[in-house]
């Protein structure tokens, strides 16, 4: 056992400075309690009903009134912590907790954040949180309220760095989104093609996600990861892939740099035809597979870094949803495909520049992503320190 130095102590809830205290949630409340209004969303009221996933509709009464943290009681939600202030009705499978004046609302909030309240979920049908298990539910806090403001000040400052982070990286993506319908919109001079005019329409694998691998000579391209993972392009250099099996693949061809890999298959209209034109491939051995088709385009008619754009060329989005198939699910045939226009620039110059700027634009969200990662890792390891007393503001 790990000898606890002088300053601290071990405690219900860990190791906490010695002149910290740990005290159950019914100690520093004043209320832990379930809310009163039924889960039936009701509207056209001032005031909002908070719910276990935020506002869930309106009333024209309010209940409460003044800052209180919600905790989700029950089902997929449960434990999820949530903030209200000003006058506003709570659903009944919601708790609420109302806070003693004598201690930092903002500290405890992210206490019990920080702590992840999923450990106090029972119940193999429906999850479940009672006001009883949060009342003997014990939180550490520092001997004055100055220094529990002091931790929380700065937890929500970091969280102001995130937010403006967040709303940024928003902002660029509209620019870009803008900047694309204009630069992809046909122009005087522009031809229309169809696509099977300009790309060659090679065989992919079929391979369920149960037969990949962690390890192997041969990587493979998964359809749902072209849904979640990657948006327009695939860089092979700063992406790591599953791998299949060689013996289990023939007559597949090996990716190349350009080709474009679309699902064809999608739930919704908004996933149909996502795609992605690959890129950096250097020696390594691709293929494409279940649920994708593989595009190979004509370099001389398509330049490369231009074409994973294609589901943002005017008028694709709409084709794809024509020729589309399926009802719970969306499918896409190859001989659909093959019969879309769409209009391009005449010459690969042309295609060049809008393929640069929209890359440097995609640069600048990625570098602004990176680094909202890191604020969010930072922010995190704050919490750790600084909610459990490994480092003192005071």
């Amino acid at each position: 056992m790990s000898k606890i130095a002088e300053d601290y102590k071990q405690t219900e809830v860990g190791v906490i400075p010695r002149d910290w205290n740990a005290k159950p949630m019914d100690e520093v409340s004043i209320l832990i309690a379930s809310g009163k209004s039924k889960t039936k969303t009701k509207v056209g009221g001032a005031f909002p009903i908070y719910g276990s996933t935020g506002i869930i509709g309106f009333s024209s009464k309010h209940d409460y009134e003044g800052e209180r943290i919600l905790v989700a009681r029950v089902g997929a939600n449960a434990g999820t912590i949530n903030y209200v202030d000003g006058k506003y009705c709570v659903s009944d499978n919601t708790l609420m907790i109302q806070l003693k004046m004598e201690f930092d609302f903002s500290f405890i909030f992210y206490f019990l954040k920080y702590s992840n309240l999923n450990k106090l979920i029972f119940g193999s049908g429906q999850p479940l949180i009672t006001g009883t298990q949060l009342k003997y539910f014990s939180i550490p806090l520092p001997p004055t309220k100055a220094e529990q403001t002091a931790i929380a000040t700065a937890l929500n400052d970091a969280d102001a760095l995130i937010t403006q982070l967040e709303r940024l990286i928003a902002k660029k993506r509209n620019i870009k989104q803008g900047a694309m319908q204009e630069l992809l919109r046909p122009k005087e001079g522009w031809e229309v093609k169809k696509l099977g005019d300009v790309f060659r329409f090679l065989n992919t694998a079929n391979n369920a996600r149960a037969d990949l691998l962690e390890s192997g000579e041969v990587e493979y391209i998964h359809y749902g990861d072209i849904h979640t993972r990657w948006n327009c392009f695939l860089d092979c250099s700063k992406n790591e892939l599953p791998f299949i099996d060689k013996g289990k693949i023939t007559g597949v061809p090996l990716l190349e740099n350009g080709d474009l890999v679309i699902a064809d298959a999608s739930e919704d209209y908004e996933g149909l035809g996502a795609c992605i034109e690959i890129n950096n491939i250097g020696k390594r051995k691709i293929i494409a597979g279940l649920h994708t088709l593989l595009l190979r385009g004509n370099k001389n008619i398509l330049a490369d870094g231009f074409k994973g754009n294609l589901r943002n060329y005017k008028g694709v989005k709409d084709a794809l949803i024509r020729v589309s198939t399926g009802v719970s699910v969306f499918g896409i045939s190859k001989t659909n495909l093959k019969e879309i226009e769409i209009s391009i620039p005449s010459t690969i110059e042309e295609q060049n520049r809008i393929a640069q700027i929209l890359s440097n634009m995609d640069a600048e969200i990625e570098a602004l992503e990176k680094k909202l990662e890191k604020y969010k890792m930072l922010k995190q390891g704050m919490m750790q320190n600084l909610l459990t007393g490994r480092v003192r503001l005071v």
